[in-house]
């Protein structure tokens, strides 16, 4: 079984490490302040969860999911994950992070910016876009009336393939924006932020984006 390898111990973090261990994955999750003040959530999580610094969760995960507030995407490790698939939940906040003119400007996209950081992975746009709350609680089984689905943007179609199936294994369709310079249509205070849709309502909210 795959191990998952979570940069972030937040919400979407947490919420992600708890549905990764209850689907049979290993998730081995970090935070900025030590291991040993996650001790509580991997014992909560059971015996399929260990705490490690960043570059531990780096190296450990076969796929690794960076959930760090923007401003901190530089201190994400980048030898560990070259070659590897890597999730991007990040979401721009200026009041948090700081302004960023590329973003003001419509230049690049927050995957953008860590895909630069990160030369030689395999980044795509993964859970960015709906609650922490909603992660376990809102997905369905395929096939299901108005499944919700969520929406994934990658340059590389592997790594846009393996949300693909992951959105599916935690109840959610997909819709495949496309290459990462187009990720901003999912973005925040876009149509699709945040909102519980179908796949074709997905597919008009990403259409009506404005830049």
């Amino acid at each position: 079984m795959t191990t998952v390898g979570i940069i972030g111990a937040g919400h979407i973090g947490s919420a992600l490490a708890r549905g990764l261990v209850e689907r049979g994955y290993e998730v081995v999750i970090s935070n900025s302040r030590g291991p040993e003040t996650l001790a509580d959530l991997v014992a909560d999580l059971g015996e399929k969860a260990t705490a490690a610094t960043a570059t531990g969760a780096a190296a450990s995960g076969d796929v690794v999911v960076v959930t760090v507030p923007l401003k901190a995407i530089a201190d994400v490790p980048v030898e560990p994950l070259a070659g590897k698939i890597v999730l991007d939940t990040n979401n721009y906040y200026w009041e948090r992070d700081g302004r960023i003119p590329e973003l003001d400007e419509g230049k690049t996209t927050t995957t953008g910016l860590l895909q630069r950081h990160l030369p030689e992975s395999k980044v795509a746009k993964a859970f960015n876009h709906i609650l922490a709350s909603d992660i376990l609680t809102t997905g369905t089984p395929a096939g299901t009336e108005d499944r919700r689905a969520l929406a994934t943007a990658s340059d590389d179609p592997d790594a846009a393939a393996y949300v693909t199936a992951l959105y599916d294994e935690f109840g959610f369709d997909t819709v495949d924006i496309g290459s990462v310079a187009e990720s901003w249509r999912v973005e925040r205070d876009r149509p699709a932020y945040v909102t519980r849709q179908t796949k074709s309502e997905l597919e008009q909210n990403l259409a009506r984006a404005t830049r």
